[in-house]
């Protein structure tokens, strides 16, 4: 008898995890665009992050796992909440929030999902890589990091850092000529 390649199914008990993770992550993706509410919007940001940094550990990758925990986690929800407290955005329920384009917007998400899917499915239709334990190495991720994107890496710290400075100037009360 030959040994056949190996395929996707039945499926192993990491791949069951990864799969559970990826619907943690979409449906908490879909909450945050979907809540009214602006802080449960950042609060199931965190739930759709700390999701994909599961995912990340069980591909064996810990150290983008903590990248993502401690980046986007730790600073970018972090720094999306002191936005929402200091320019005073409503905190509970708010109607302004709707722009009436719900369909259209569904309609462009959903075709944009199939576009993904199909390039996707069509791209690794027979790529198959077993989830090896080892093969999440911090050595050529940092490489890569620090060689090739290192410029939009340090662009995105200093719009972050501007915009934490806006929601600042924005929110001070004392500054003369203002209403």
């Amino acid at each position: 008898m030959t040994a056949q390649a190996p395929g996707f199914w039945p499926p192993s008990g990491p791949e069951i995890i990864f799969l559970l993770l990826g619907a943690v992550t979409l449906g908490s993706a879909v909450l945050v665009v979907t809540t009214r509410q602006l802080v449960h919007a950042a609060l199931w940001l965190v739930v759709c992050f700390g999701a994909l940094a599961g995912g990340y550990l069980v591909l064996t990758a810990e150290f983008v796992a903590w990248v993502q925990v401690l980046i986007y986690v730790g600073a970018v929800v972090v720094l999306l909440l002191f936005g929402i407290m200091l320019t005073r955005a409503p905190i509970g329920r708010s109607a302004d929030l709707d722009s009436g384009n719900t369909w259209a917007a569904a309609l462009v998400a959903v075709a944009m999902a199939a576009v993904l899917v199909t390039v996707l499915v069509s791209g690794f239709r027979m790529a198959y890589a077993p989830l090896d334990p080892g093969q999440g190495a911090a050595k050529p991720l940092g490489s890569s990091v620090f060689r090739t994107w290192v410029l939009p890496f340090e662009a995105l710290s200093v719009l972050l850092l501007a915009a934490l400075i806006g929601a600042i100037v924005l929110s001070r009360t004392d500054i003369k000529g203002r209403q």
